[in-house]
């Protein structure tokens, strides 16, 4: 018995100990989420001057045609990108998950790719592939005397979104078909179900959650972008709208807010939609992991249209980076299908003249990383390895920055820092460390997600060993629980690096000079005159290039820790 006791006291004494983290966690949530986020709204639903309580502003909102058109704009150009990035998506996973097909793995990595450039450094390029003036439309013009409208107004936004976002549909289902229990179709097929009937009543079903949580994401990703409209020149949706009234109007304008707090609405009930729809709903399979489904080997001629559908989605998907690497090169590309000719000095100009943008984004995304790593940890080890009351609580908190858009946050931490002063008399919301600390509220859910599961793969028998053998619990964390999840801590640092060095909404609210600022804010600088596209798609291609060298350390952590033997069970 005083084997066993003596690690419940000793968890007992560190009890204090855990209740300051979770505290300080809270503190830190509360401080730089929940706050700025809850500044918006109560100001949006606060009356101007006198500070009452009032719904005039939103009376005010629906009432303005142009509000009215930029709500209906979001909706529509979130929803019908949801359509064709499902258009993208849904071939790619099918046929490389699906069906005896070589080179699935290559696939699924390139499908990838578009999540490693901002989107609005995309537009850019699709302007010169498929605007009215651009390579596509110019060979349509010459061979079929027509052009399409591919990049005119909503549909250029769509168009880049659906490009840009597809893959988050195409990782979830592939995932969810890879997890179908085999012994389903199976049984489908012995009752004389095959082929398009197979695939609606038995395989679309059961990989609906997948379909479900990576289009809600899309849809959320799309309606919160702030740059892509911009760039395109689409000043007509709500994104851009909040961002016009705080910059021209400034922070008193309730307008912005009411528009942020519409922001946050729509946001929250996507997400929690894609949930509901499958509430009440059983999508278990009988075997562990699922089996995955039966590979069918392809026929001559479907092999053909196979190949033919993944090229042509492929060419389309990758068109950006594509479009880019030209541009980055390209000496003058106007009014013709490829550059009149090449050069290596936009290259030459970027590392002259912004190399304080890579400085910069180096120190920005690492500080917010490692500042996600440790609150995702904290947050893991309190919900997985404690019983102390709310520790859930700190999960939802930070789970919710999904929730809230970089626009939303900037404006946030405008209002709530901008009076908040240094003893110099610095707002504090002008300092570079809020962008640090903007960035890592907003990547936060990804890192901890990957330090979660890192976390849920350890065994506690093991700690209670530790302690059994006279360890303390800092001890313990220290030798045994570390060490273990140090895969998911990298894995989770390298996520949240990827993705911080390429975010502008929040950025582009809080950067008060160049010198300060990032990667993503530099590509916005550039993109905004045609002298400067080309430096700008060198410094594109560099971004890439540094987002793209960040994952594929990524996924070598994630593969080295799955091999890891303190992590199999």
């Amino acid at each position: 018995m005083a084997e066993v006791s003596l690690p419940q006291a000793k968890a007992g004494r560190q009890v204090p100990g855990l209740v300051l983290l979770m505290l300080g966690i809270a503190a830190f949530l509360a401080i730089f989420l929940l706050i700025p986020a809850g500044t918006v709204i109560v100001v949006a639903f606060t009356e101007k001057g006198s500070g009452a309580f009032t719904l005039v502003n939103f009376l005010d909102f629906f009432s303005n045609d142009l509000f009215k058109r930029s709500l209906v704009n979001s909706l529509y150009v979130s929803a019908m990108s949801v359509v064709w990035a499902s258009a993208f998506a849904l071939p790619l996973a099918i046929i490389t998950t699906r069906f005896e097909f070589r080179g699935a793995v290559l696939i699924q990595t390139l499908g990838f790719l578009p999540l490693i450039m901002p989107p609005f450094v995309g537009a850019v390029a699709m302007q010169l592939l498929f605007g009215r003036n651009g390579t596509f439309n110019l060979l349509l013009e010459q061979n079929f005397g027509f052009r399409l409208p591919f990049m005119e107004g909503l549909n250029g936004v769509i168009f880049v979104q659906s490009l840009h976002y597809f893959p988050f549909i195409l990782i979830n289902v592939s995932n969810s078909l890879r997890q179908i229990d085999s012994s389903m179709e199976e049984a489908a097929q012995n009752m004389g179900a095959s082929g398009f009937t197979l695939l609606r009543k038995i395989v679309f079903p059961l990989a609906m959650p997948g379909y479900l949580a990576g289009a809600a994401l899309v849809f959320v990703k799309v309606f919160d972008d702030l740059a892509t409209p911009l760039l395109l020149n689409v000043k007509d949706m709500l994104a851009p709208q909040a961002y016009l009234r705080v910059t021209s109007i400034g922070l008193a304008d309730p307008m912005g807010y009411v528009i942020a707090t519409i922001l946050i609405a729509v946001s929250i009930f996507a997400m929690w939609g894609s949930v509901a729809i499958m509430k009440g709903r059983d999508y278990a399979t009988v075997q562990r992991g699922g089996g995955g489904l039966a590979r069918r080997k392809l026929k001559r001629g479907e092999a053909i249209l196979a190949y033919g559908v993944v090229v042509l989605v492929l060419l389309l998907v990758l068109s950006p980076h594509i479009g880019l690497l030209l541009l980055s090169f390209a000496t003058i590309w106007s009014f013709s299908p490829l550059p009149d000719g090449y050069t290596l000095a936009h290259y030459s100009r970027v590392m002259a003249e912004s190399s304080i943008y890579i400085r910069n984004t180096l120190v920005y995304a690492s500080t917010a990383g490692l500042i996600d790593v440790v609150i995702g940890g904290g947050i893991a080890y309190l919900v997985l390895r404690t019983k102390l009351f709310g520790r859930q609580w700190l999960d939802w908190a930070a789970s919710a920055a999904l929730a809230v858009p970089g626009v939303v946050l900037g404006i946030g931490y405008l209002r709530t820092f901008y009076n908040v002063s240094l003893p110099d008399g610095t707002p504090l919301a002008t300092l570079p460390v809020m962008v640090v600390l903007a960035l890592a509220i907003r990547r936060l859910p990804y890192a901890l997600r990957a330090v979660f599961a890192a976390m849920q793969q350890i065994s506690v028998s093991l700690e209670e060993a530790a302690e059994n053998l006279g360890a303390n619990k800092s001890r313990t964390v220290r030798r045994i629980v570390l060490p273990l999840m140090l895969g998911g801590l990298l894995a989770g640092f390298v996520t949240s690096f990827a993705t911080a060095a390429v975010e502008l909404s929040a950025t582009l609210m809080l950067i008060q000079s160049s010198n300060e600022a990032p990667i993503a804010y530099g590509l916005y600088m550039f993109m905004q005159s045609p002298a400067g596209r080309g430096p700008g798609a060198a410094l594109g291609v560099i971004a890439v290039l540094l987002v793209a060298v960040c994952t594929f350390v990524s996924h070598l952590v994630i593969e080295r820790s799955q091999k890891s033997p303190g992590l199999k069970k």
